[in-house]
Order: structure tokens, then sequence, then C-alpha cells
């Protein structure tokens, strides 16, 4: 309890805001939640929402910024102004996160774009998350000042960290810390670690595949970690701006001892098998802390023994009701298909949101799989945002996109797919002309190993010539593309995550969702359905929006107009120069054979000056689209997101990033 409440005391001295980088991770959102217990001015800052370890905290205080960016970085501080920033956002410690580039930009660039942007504001603190692997070789009881021998691309990217926070600290006098943090476990740990994989079979009985008997470590509980987080941001004086502190209980317990502990806290009579698990390749015997200087200087130790943290993540574990910690992780995995979002671009449907949510739910309901809904407003000049939010206080599960203008429906689903987190997306418009029960269909056959199933229109209700049309389009359009493109498919899909992720690679501007569909490959397929007639209001289509979408398709995927001039140009040459012969050759032997007066001539300049200005015309459609694209401005522009029924402001991205 004496613990506890100096926590809460710890707390509430900081300064505010306060803002945790990357509370989406295990330590930032334990350190998250022991702040918001006691301050009500503190902000989670996660890559992507939303994020499992905070399903149940108000939308309020959780922010979505991408901290490699240097843009999203910039607008959170001027946002926020935070008085104290916990930086926990960190790539490269589990052993499936192997992306080099990936590593140095998490942890190590964007601490540098943050002291920067600290420089220039009234930040108070930052207290940054190390990592014991700093040491790398020199890791079994290290002083802090220790040479540093780091021996992955992680350790690398810490070790700079620890090095650029020395000489901010030191020679540029930011106010910040370095926690060289050693084995952290407890609540919300990724259950690819060795305790989760402990707990989790611990329930059953049971002890997993372990590693050397004599290999040890420092394992040191969560709330401990918190607590050392609060003391360096509280004590923090100018003498110990830049320094590093090992953040450890000092103890080494080894494999045997953690199976032993295991066995007493859950009564397990097997015995331990030791040497089933293979090490990770930075691995080494020994890796425990030297916390004298914490404890010296921060007034911190830890202490909870590892027993004690063992059975309160047991209880943590049986009071949440999860029997499988898998999961619970990051951990990349085989496609499970058993969870959809829906993305619905809205213009002019506000009566129609209601229905399309009931409907849409009966499906997923039906099907029995995990769904978010996410509803695009497309700047609707009726109550669109109204009707969603309506549905969003309601339904957790239900997402609102709020544009600044209409950027049209193809940006609206590109919208609605970046912030997509389940494991395909199903695109519809919200004008209900699509069926929501034909998904039932979409995910039988995605089930059945299709990664995009899209909706075949074999008929539509409204006149006959409009369909004629439609119909010539898409023909005319497959005929003239590069790829092979499906006859009378709309953007009514369903499109794998995988598919999904290669379509948002994709840089263009002036999209045509379902031709980039087609591009991307993988495997599809079709479902014929008969396009109903627009139930509500009138529809905003007319003759020249069907000409937009007919060139936007066209140029975008196709150089047929241009290679089809060109042969123009080498036929008409050809034949201008034969004419030309066989004129004079004729006005040599037969001259009163050759035509009098200038028709001729005048149907020769009509016809070649028409053909030119058609050239001209359409070199101009192709240097229209370049324009667009090179101009690199925002696709779209989000102004707010609906989550429970809160609208909340959407930051804006650094300038010239797409």
């Amino acid at each position: 309890m004496h613990a506890r409440l100096k926590s809460i005391d710890q707390a509430a001295a900081l300064r505010g805001p306060i803002v945790v980088l990357g509370a989406g991770g295990f330590i930032g959102a334990n350190l998250f939640r022991r702040v918001h217990a006691t301050r009500t001015d503190v902000f989670a800052v996660v890559k992507k929402l939303p994020a499992w370890r905070l399903n149940e905290i108000d939308q309020r205080h959780l922010l979505e910024v991408d901290v490699t960016n240097a843009g999203e970085l910039r607008s959170l501080v001027d946002s926020i102004t935070p008085a104290t920033i916990f930086n926990c956002a960190s790539y490269g410690a589990y052993s499936f996160e192997a992306e080099s580039e990936l590593i140095y930009k998490t942890n190590f660039l964007s601490l540098v774009t943050l002291v920067t942007l600290a420089r220039d504001r009234p930040i108070v603190t930052i207290i940054h998350a190390g990592s014991s692997s700093e040491y790398g070789l020199n890791c079994a009881g290290p002083a802090e000042t220790t040479p540093l021998l780091p021996n992955s691309d992680y350790a690398v990217s810490k070790a700079a960290a620890a090095n650029f926070i020395s000489y901010a600290g030191k020679t540029l006098g930011v106010p910040i810390a370095n926690l060289r943090l050693y084995s952290v476990f407890g609540p919300y740990e990724d259950s690819s670690r060795l305790i989760p994989a402990l707990v989790n079979h611990g329930v059953g009985k049971e002890l997993p595949p372990l590693v050397d008997a004599e290999i040890s470590r420092d394992f040191v509980y969560v709330d401990d970690v918190s607590e050392a987080f609060l003391a360096a941001a509280v004590r923090l004086t100018p003498e110990l701006y830049g320094e590093s502190f090992n953040i450890g209980s000092g103890r080494r317990t080894t494999i045997r001892e953690v199976a032993e502990t295991a066995r007493r806290v859950f009564g397990i009579e097997a015995t331990p098998q030791f040497g089933g698990m293979s090490e990770r390749a930075w691995d080494l015997a020994n890796w425990f802390a030297n916390p004298a200087k914490a404890k010296d200087q921060l007034g911190w130790t830890a202490k909870i023994s590892f027993e004690e943290g063992l059975r309160r993540t047991a209880d943590w574990v049986r009071s949440c009701g999860i029997s499988d910690l898998d999961k619970m992780t990051k951990r990349s995995r085989p496609p499970s298909r058993n969870s959809i979002t829906a993305i619905i671009a809205c213009y002019m449907d506000e009566p129609a949101i209601p229905i399309m949510y009931q409907r849409l739910v009966a499906t997923f309901r039906r099907i029995g799989v995990d769904y978010e809904i996410i509803f695009v407003n497309d700047a609707s000049p009726d109550d669109c945002g109204r009707a969603i939010a309506k549905l969003s206080a309601q339904d957790k599960n239900v997402i609102g996109i709020t544009h600044s203008r209409n950027f049209g429906s193809q940006m609206a689903f590109r919208s609605g797919m970046e912030m997509a987190t389940k494991d395909a997306c199903v695109l519809l418009d919200g004008d209900l002309q699509d069926p929501p029960e034909l998904v039932e269909q979409f995910y039988q056959k995605w089930s059945e190993g299709y990664d995009v199933v899209y909706g075949r229109r074999v008929k539509r209700e409204m006149p006959w010539f409009w369909g004629l049309i439609y119909k010539a389009f898409y023909r005319v359009f497959s005929a003239f593309s590069y790829i092979d493109i499906p006859h009378d498919a709309g953007d009514f899909s369903l499109i794998d995550k995988r598919a999904v992720a290669w379509m948002l690679l994709c840089p263009e501007r002036d999209l045509f969702m379902r031709g980039l569909r087609a591009y991307v490959g993988f495997k599809q397929t079709g479902l014929d359905y008969v396009r109903r007639a627009r139930p509500f209001g009138k529809s905003t289509n007319n003759l020249f929006k069907n000409i937009a979408w007919a060139k936007r398709g066209i140029f975008s995927f196709s150089d047929v107009p241009m290679t089809m001039l060109t042969a123009s140009g080498i036929i008409l040459l050809a034949l201008s120069i034969l004419t030309g012969i066989a004129l004079s050759v004729v006005r040599l032997i037969a001259p009163e054979l050759v035509p009098p007066g200038i028709t001729t001539v005048l149907l020769s300049i009509l016809f070649f000056g028409s053909l030119n200005i058609f050239g001209l015309g359409l070199v101009g459609e192709y240097v229209a689209k370049i324009m667009r694209e090179v101009k690199g401005r925002p696709r779209f522009i989000r102004s707010s997101i609906i989550r429970d029924g809160e609208v909340t402001q959407s930051l804006p991205k650094q300038a010239g990033v797409p």
C-alpha cells in the first residue's frame, strides 16, 4: 500500500499535460494506466488505433500518431504542448521485429526529432525508455559507466539513443534521462515472451519449453518500472540531465529458479525440460542489473519479488478471463480470415445510414465474424455526421471519418482502408444500391482462399439506355486497359488485408479503385448480383460525371489512346506520301484527271487539323494527370474522427507526406 501511495504522489507531482509515446506497447500501456489513475491531463499516443491494451480507455485520452513521421510528431507537440513526455516508443525488442530501417527510425531518429522539438518549446521533462541491450556483451551487472558493446541492430539503435541523450542533456541542456530497462514482466506483456508463456501453461498445470537452466535474467515487475519512470521525471535536476540509469532488481534469476517458482505458484508437478527452446541470436548467459545509481540518485529500488510479480500476473490473467494469451500478441501469424471491416462512402445518404448499419450487423452476426464499420462522411451537405455519431455512441465497432471537403468516393474508400484493422475490407456505397447481404457470399469465397471477391452487376434497375452505356464502358475500358479488368465489376467487393496493404502502397492520387484492385492481382473471383435503384433521394451521378469516370479509368490504366494516336499519325503520314506521289504522277501523265479547285485541300486541312486538336487533347489529359500526381498534395483531409459517439479533431500529416 505504501508503494502504491508513493506512486500516486509522484504522478500527482508531474508537470502536465503529460504524454506517453508508445502507449500501445506493454510498458507504455502500464505507465499510462498508472498515471491516468491519478491524472486527467495524460494522453496515450499509439501508432494505430484501436490498441487492445487500452480498449476501455476514454477515446479523448487516445491519440493516433506515427512517431517516425516528423510532421505528425510536430503536430502532436504543438497541439498538446506537453510538460512531461515519457518516450516508450520502440521497435525491435522481439525476434520477429527484424526490419533494420524501422528499428533505427523508431528508436533513434524519432528521438532526435523529439529532442529538436523540445528545444524550441517549454517541455519540462523527457524520460526515455532505453534498454539493457545497450550493454550488449557487457551485460552482467554493469555500471552505467561500463562501455557499451551492442550486438544487434536493436542494441545499436538503443546505444545510439543513449549517447544522443547524453549529448542533449549535458551539452544542449535538454531535461532528458535514459532508463535502461531489464527483463520487465507483468500484465499486458506480449504472449510471445517467457513470462506470459509460463503463465499460459501454468494455469493448465504445465511448463513451456525452456532454454538452458543456468541462463540468468534480471526480472523486474512492470509496476516497479512505472515507479522508476515517475521517480525520474519528478527528481530530474539539471545535474542529472543526459544521465542513464539501470532499472532492474539487481538479482540474477536463473531459468531453473524461474521454473521452480512457477511450479510453486501454479502447483505444477511436472519436471521442467530445459534446452527445448532455441535462444535468440543476441542472447547471453548472464544478464542482470547494477541498480545502485538509480537508488542513490532517484531513490528507486525494485520492491516486488519475482514470485510476487508472477502471482500478480497470473491473478490479472484470471481476472480478465483470458485463458489463451496467444490472442495478446503482435507476432506475425497466418491470416485467420475471421474479421471484416466494412467501409461505407457516404454522400447525401443520411436516411440510408441506419438501415445500412442494421443490415450489415445482421449479416456479420449471421456469419459469426468480428467486425468494425467505418462510415466516411465525404463532406455531405446533409446530416450524415449526426447519424454516424449516434450509431458510434451505440456500438463501439462503428467509427466515423469526416472529410474537410468532398474528395470523392474513391478517396473515401482509401481513407477508410488506411484506418481498417480487420482481416479484410468490404467496400460499399452508402446509398444501399449494393446489397449488404451479399457480404455473406463474399465471406464464403474468401474462406475458400480467394483474396479478392467483387460484385458483378449483371443487371441494373435503371433506364435501358443507361444500362447499355455502362456495359459498353466496361467493355471498352477492358479492351483499352493493359491489365485484365472484369466486366461490370464496381467498387462493391471484399479485399483481403494483404491486397489492401499493396493497394495502399500505390502512390497515385487520381484513384480508380476497381482498376487498382485488378492491378494488385492475388486470387480473385466475382459474384453476380442485381444493382437496385437508389431507395432514398436522387442519384448524384450524371452524364458529365460518368464521362469523368470513363476518362479516369482509361487514362489511369491504358496507354492505348496514345498508341492509337501514334499509329494514326504513321498511317496518315504514309497515306499523305502515297497520295502526293500518286497526284504527281497523274499530273505528269494526265493533268486533266487532277480535280480542279480547293475542295480537296480544304477537306485535307480540316481532317488533319481536327486530328491534331484531338491528339493535343489526349496528350493534355495525360499531362493533367501527371500534374495532379507530381504536386504531391494530400489525397484527402480528415477533419475529424468519431469514436464512441465522441468527435475528435484529426491531426494533419506533414506537408508533402502522402
